[in-house]
């Protein structure tokens, strides 16, 4: 499908974050363009546990902004008490993302704002209509859509919630951490040592850099792509022979909830070769959103480090002897410390 974007060279403060220094310009679909309007109703939605089966789970119930807009927990936990197979994601600079979810599903941040409260297990809501229905129920939210998308009461529909939430998401952009004013502003005094030799690491003998990218003029630290690490692999590995096999020859397969969720990339493209696969997540503001990896195994960013120093969990398509890093406890350290460095002076006062 064909879209059409209108790029936002000049941020307004009253709309956006007025810090963006290491970010690119950002780009507005020109069919919902931002507004205070539409971006408060947004943030209402996105805050609002009324989109729940139980009537206690928001978006913001997974998306804490003193965490980055993630949780601290390993796996998301929904309505009931109920547990899913993946670590939420930071929803910081997800504007900028070329696909949203780990396994890449969601083309778009209005395609991607609905699906958290249709999962049986995150809100529990069973299909449009119900969501439909509790707005169609608060007079704010009918007041207010129709005023916004100049609609009347009976055009109402769910994409108008998809795009405030969209709205809204989109200002949840933040650059400006140590490593921008060390980097792209050019101020040599605001790494340490330690975290100015990490960067050294994370270009070079790292090879971090080549998924979690820096460009010239600004840095997602990621390439919006998929790779198979070996994170989830375990789940999968008894199997894999049997189930490549299979989906060669195009018959099912019996699988567990865990075993689909570690197929990756994989559920959304059936392409073999994406078994296993997850997108590249950003690094912004990562010494606060641990646990890491798409299903919070990893606890620390040390853990993170040495999980790649040597080289992943060997699984069909991924061999670790070829990608062990060899990295020295110095180096190791001094990689620690630059993440470190990425955490946006937004976030660093929480």
């Amino acid at each position: 499908m064909f879209y059409l974007y209108l790029v936002l060279l000049l941020v307004s403060p009253t709309v956006f974050s007025s810090d963006t220094l290491g970010l690119p310009p950002l780009v507005i679909p020109l069919d919902n363009p931002q507004s205070a309007e539409k971006i408060a109703l947004g943030k209402k939605i996105f805050n609002d546990p009324k989109f729940s089966q139980n009537g206690k789970i928001s978006c913001a119930s997974c998306h804490l902004q003193e965490l980055a807009f993630t949780d601290g927990k390993k796996v998301a936990k929904g309505i009931h008490g109920l547990t899913g197979l993946r670590n939420a994601p930071t929803v910081v600079n997800a504007a900028f993302f070329e696909t949203l979810f780990v396994d890449g599903r969601a083309k778009s941040l209005e395609d991607q704002s609905l699906q958290p409260m249709l999962n049986p297990i995150e809100h529990g809501l069973k299909n449009e209509q119900e969501i439909l229905d509790i707005v169609l129920q608060t007079p704010y939210y009918t007041q207010q859509i129709q005023q916004i998308f100049s609609v009347t009461a009976s055009e109402i529909n769910v994409t108008h919630i998809a795009k405030a939430l969209a709205s809204f998401e989109r200002t949840l952009i933040a650059g400006n951490s140590k490593f921008d004013q060390y980097y792209f502003a050019q101020d040599r005094t605001q790494l340490s040592t330690s975290a100015a030799r990490g960067l050294l690491v994370f270009k070079r003998k790292g090879n971090c850099a080549n998924c979690h990218e820096i460009s010239w003029n600004n840095a997602l630290f990621t390439d919006n792509r998929f790779y198979n690490i070996g994170i989830g692999s375990k789940t999968i590995t008894p199997i894999e022979n049997d189930l490549s096999n299979a989906l060669r020859n195009s018959k099912k397969f019996p699988l567990t909830a865990a075993q689909q969720e570690a197929l990756g990339r994989f559920n959304v493209t059936r392409m073999i070769s994406d078994i296993g696969k997850f997108k590249t997540p950003t690094l912004r503001n990562i010494a606060l959103t641990a646990p890491y990896m798409h299903d919070g195994s990893l606890q620390t960013l040390e853990d993170v480090v040495e999980y790649y120093d040597k080289g992943g969990n060997k699984n069909l398509f991924l061999d670790p002897a070829i990608f062990r890093l060899h990295l020295s406890v110095q180096e190791k350290q001094d990689l620690v410390a630059f993440m470190k460095s990425l955490t946006s002076e937004a976030y660093a006062k929480h």
